[in-house]
């Protein structure tokens, strides 16, 4: 496999062995100090330690922040800018999935800017404002394929108490360069294999469905939903099929790419799921997909006809059915119960359901009693 080089707007080596790349890359534009920005499980494998061998081979003093864990709270990244400071870096890299990539993105603005991260949230009161230049520069190795954060350009950081999903969303802190490489997702198990796969397919699903205009998007969200229909279920049951695992990143990137067009009613029950009961991300897209997709199918039929196209059925009414059966083939449990989520929950997750903005732009609209429905036909 060949590594291939291109934006879109991000600058992107894609390939095995692309991760390589990285340490030349920042010593050419003048870097030395890099803080590895991570999670808990990848600091401390042998992986990091491949890493940091191949940076300080190319003449960088690298130090690693391994606090990232979970859905990441604002303390992590306040703790990752001190770490940047302490190290006196020069950059940011970020490895991992979209935990580790979101609060890297902005472990470099909170160590150049003053007060905490929850005052850069678009809707707060007195948002502070981002200086793009003041920024280090950062790059990304996404170690998933899932949400493609290394592609977006927005961080999702949740509240300390009340653990509600915040949005960082800006421009500036796009990575400079993301060096995707599929081998670095070889060692993932099967069952994080099939809820980062399903996350990827239901950011394309999604942004396709949205009522948004952009045809550019629904261009890249159809063949991103056509490349995870293909590969997902080889990428869960041979974990070390290269080009599966190519595929995945790639629809991972796809979707992360398409979902500027915004998202649907999926993601409002997953960001409730996370909120209240931890849930991982990608499994509770997963676990709320087929009820959502039932209750959107009547609004849009000529779209859910491109979707069963892309992914390979004969017929509108197979769509819904087919999501089912992958989710079976891969192992994704077959409910909320079976995940852990108790009826008493659900009060809390349709109220947070209900006010979180991706449904704004679902094909059909939600209100409360819709999204009651969805979580216990889930259930």
């Amino acid at each position: 496999m060949s590594i291939t080089r291109f934006s879109f707007p991000t600058v992107i080596h894609f390939g095995a062995g692309a991760r390589a790349l990285a340490g030349p890359h920042l010593h050419q534009n003048g870097l030395r100090r890099p803080l590895i920005v991570t999670d808990k499980g990848l600091a401390s494998l042998p992986l990091m330690n491949e890493l940091k061998d191949g940076l300080e081979s190319a003449g960088l003093s690298v130090a690693v922040y391994g606090g990232v864990f979970g859905n990441p709270i604002g303390s992590q990244v306040m703790a990752g800018a001190a770490a940047y400071k302490a190290h006196g870096a020069d950059c940011v890299i970020g490895v991992g999935g979209g935990a580790a990539l979101d609060v890297a993105k902005v472990v470099g603005l909170l160590a150049t800017h003053p007060g905490d991260v929850m005052e850069y949230v678009w809707d707060h009161s007195q948002v502070r404002a981002i200086d793009a230049a003041a920024l280090p520069y950062f790059v990304a190795l996404p170690t998933t394929s899932g949400t493609g954060s290394e592609v977006g350009r927005s961080s999702v950081i949740s509240e300390e108490v009340t653990h509600v999903k915040r949005v960082i969303f800006s421009p500036a802190i796009l990575a400079k360069v993301v060096f995707a490489d599929p081998e670095l997702t070889l060692g993932l198990p099967p069952l994080v294999t099939a809820a980062t796969g399903m996350d990827a397919l239901t950011h394309n699903i999604e942004s396709y469905l949205s009522p948004a205009y952009h045809p550019l998007c629904d261009g890249i969200a159809l063949e991103g939903t056509r490349i995870a229909a293909r590969a997902l279920l080889t990428a869960v049951r041979e974990p070390g099929n290269l080009q599966a695992r190519a595929d995945m990143m790639m629809s991972s990137m796809m979707g992360a790419i398409a979902f500027q067009k915004d998202l649907g009613a999926v993601h409002s029950c997953a960001h409730a799921l996370g909120t209240v009961c931890d849930l991982h991300h990608g499994l509770a897209n997963a676990l709320m997909i087929e009820p959502v997709m039932t209750y959107n199918r009547e609004a849009v039929p000529h779209k859910f006809a491109e979707l069963a196209h892309a992914v390979g059925v004969p017929s509108v009414s197979g769509f819904v059915p087919w999501l089912a059966h992958l989710k079976n083939r891969i192992g994704i449990p077959p409910g909320l119960a079976a995940a852990g989520v108790k009826r008493e929950h659900f009060p809390r997750l349709v109220e947070i359901a209900a006010r979180d903005i991706c449904h704004q732009t679902n094909p059909r609209p939600c209100e409360a009693a819709d999204f009651e429905r969805f979580f216990t036909e889930a259930y």
